[in-house]
């Protein structure tokens, strides 16, 4: 697949407008309503959708169709990241009025994030081939890993970021208003937003570790990678306040990631044998993940688990920057996640 670099700079540079739009939209701090959340989530899915008919029409269907398995793949992997999100505002009381200016920058430190793990994990399949079986074989086990942990206890105050951030300037116990920094008796000093802007930074990190071999798994096309998941990720922060009162009604979700990633992991490990159709390795993605939600909506969630545990059950990856020492910022409050 050929792409210009025209083709980049016209794709970015359509990213910038959308997020200045995005910016401009919500410059003051306000609380982000069910209606106002529908309706960019519908804009950023319809975007989406639509980049898939743009791909269809310029590099054929095989490219669409392996865009569109890679996006939804990253979109329902978002939907379980919002669990870590939900955990990691409840911590550190966010105000919801602020929750939307910290969640888009997030969103764009993101973006560069995933780039350097897309160029750098192509860059590897390039140079070494076996490396797709590394892959194949870190998804499965992520699978496994899944479906068996019943739940380990997770701090987002003990991040090891945030700890850093502690190191390098001090940080206010209240917040002011959406200003991540401010001036102390002419000292830097971080509000607690920028404690929290750092502990969705390192969730993210986590989050790609698995989420981009995934999309690999899919297409190794650095352009499709990266599209499917930029116009994944822009709607990260409406979906997350549209699901935010629904998050616990998911349950099953990660059952059905799980069976997705074993999936993938199984097509890379298989590559040189068999190279499935991407209509097929499509519509198993598709039926896998309905399958879950409409399972979660058919059951009720768990009764064992507190209003605390429903908006922590998502990932485990955040548990992994996690240590021994107590932040101030908040209460500590340690909670319980699915993975």
């Amino acid at each position: 697949m050929h792409v210009p670099l025209w083709a980049w700079f016209a794709f970015l540079g359509g990213l910038l407008v959308l997020l200045s739009i995005d910016l401009l939209a919500h410059r003051k701090a306000h609380e982000i309503g069910f209606r106002e959340a529908a309706w960019w989530s519908l804009l950023w899915v319809s975007l989406g959708i639509g980049f898939a008919g743009v791909v269809w029409a310029w590099q054929g269907p095989d490219a669409a169709g392996e865009y569109t398995a890679a996006w939804l793949l990253e979109k329902s992997l978002s939907v379980d990241n919002l669990f870590v999100f939900a955990l990691i505002f409840s911590y550190f009381q966010v105000p919801r009025a602020y929750q939307h200016r910290v969640l888009f920058y997030g969103v764009l430190g993101a973006l560069v994030l995933r780039f350097v793990f897309i160029a750098a994990g192509i860059a590897l399949l390039e140079q070494f081939s076996f490396i797709i079986y590394v892959f194949g074989a870190f998804l499965i086990f992520t699978a496994v890993k899944m479906l068996r942990d019943d739940g380990v206890e997770m701090d987002p105050g003990k991040s090891r970021a945030v700890k850093a951030l502690r190191r390098v300037m001090p940080v206010t116990d209240e917040y002011h208003g959406q200003r991540f920094v401010l001036r102390r008796a002419g000292r830097l000093t971080a509000t607690p937003l920028l404690a929290v802007l750092v502990a969705l930074e390192t969730a993210d990190v986590l989050f790609a570790v698995d989420s981009v071999p995934a999309a690999l798994g899919v297409t190794n096309e650095t352009f499709l990678v990266f599209t499917s998941n930029a116009l994944a990720i822009l709607g990260l922060r409406s979906l997350f306040f549209l699901l935010s009162g629904l998050l616990a009604r998911f349950h099953h979700l990660a059952t059905g990631l799980a069976f997705v990633l074993a999936f993938i992991g199984v097509k890379m490990l298989l590559t040189d044998v068999w190279h499935m159709p991407i209509a097929l390795s499509l519509g198993v993605i598709a039926v896998a993940l309905a399958v879950s939600v409409i399972w979660s909506l058919r059951t009720e969630p768990p009764s064992a688990q507190t209003p605390t545990d429903q908006s922590a059950a998502g990932s485990d990856r955040q548990d992994d920057a996690d240590d021994a020492d107590d932040a101030d910022t908040a209460p500590e409050q340690p909670v319980r996640a699915q993975r």
